[in-house]
């Protein structure tokens, strides 16, 4: 039996899985790197990984594991409502606990000993193990004619406002231009849970985004975000 380990792991602002987008490029501001470990931490390894623009990833759904797996899920653009096949979706409960993303390379970082691959959107919590990457080849990993199936259609986003509470905090934020932007791109995809999709609600809710905890409540037409705090 082969054995896989990680050769790198992601850094991402997402600290958690409540509100990682579903997919990437979803959130296109919030960016990501994959620091390299162990014999792949190498300038070899990834020598002319830069003529690519984007590069798939695959990575261990590691907070799952212990939870196992199911032969059939409920995929939230269903509703959450209806089952199919867990290898019709892309459900983070797996047999082997796999995940792939199409991921844009924005550049290579190396400081000292240390090798990164700078990213732009992926949809991974921070400290993801990665377990492999390959180049994305436009002329056969883009198929046009494709079809989506119960996920063809992009979701349907909601705006985002914030409360003067949470522009007086957010503002004091060295980065707080770029975080704001971020928290927009996320919330707008309206985290809850599948069901709760569409439907207003009285719940304050809160995401750990950086090194923030963003709280927020849904209204009927848009998301307020409420309060911003500093770890």
């Amino acid at each position: 039996m082969h054995s896989i380990e990680p050769i790198g792991y992601i850094q991402s602002p997402f600290k958690e899985k409540f509100a990682v987008p579903r997919q990437p490029r979803l959130t296109p501001s919030a960016h990501s790197r994959v620091e390299l470990i162990g014999d792949s931490n190498s300038p070899e390894a990834v020598r002319g990984i830069e003529q690519f623009s984007h590069l798939w990833l695959l990575f261990l759904f590691d907070k799952n594991i212990a939870a196992g797996w199911k032969p059939t899920v409920r995929p939230p653009r269903l509703g959450g409502n209806e089952r199919i096949g867990v290898f019709a979706s892309r459900a983070t409960f797996r047999p082997n606990a796999i995940g792939m993303s199409a991921v844009e390379l924005k550049g290579i970082t190396q400081k000292g000993n240390q090798t990164w691959l700078d990213l732009g959107s992926a949809d991974l919590v921070d400290g993801t193990p990665i377990i492999d990457i390959k180049p994305y080849i436009p002329y056969s990993d883009s198929i046009p004619n494709a079809q989506g199936g119960f996920a063809a259609d992009e979701p349907v986003t909601l705006d985002v406002n914030f409360s003067e509470c949470a522009l007086n905090k957010l503002q004091s934020h060295p980065n707080a231009r770029h975080i704001m932007q971020v928290i927009k791109e996320v919330l707008a995809q309206d985290p809850r849970p599948a069901y709760k999709k569409g439907k207003p609600d009285n719940k304050e809710y809160a995401v750990n985004l950086f090194d923030l905890n963003v709280k927020f409540v849904v209204e009927a037409f848009f998301i307020n975000v409420t309060d911003i705090e500093r770890f």
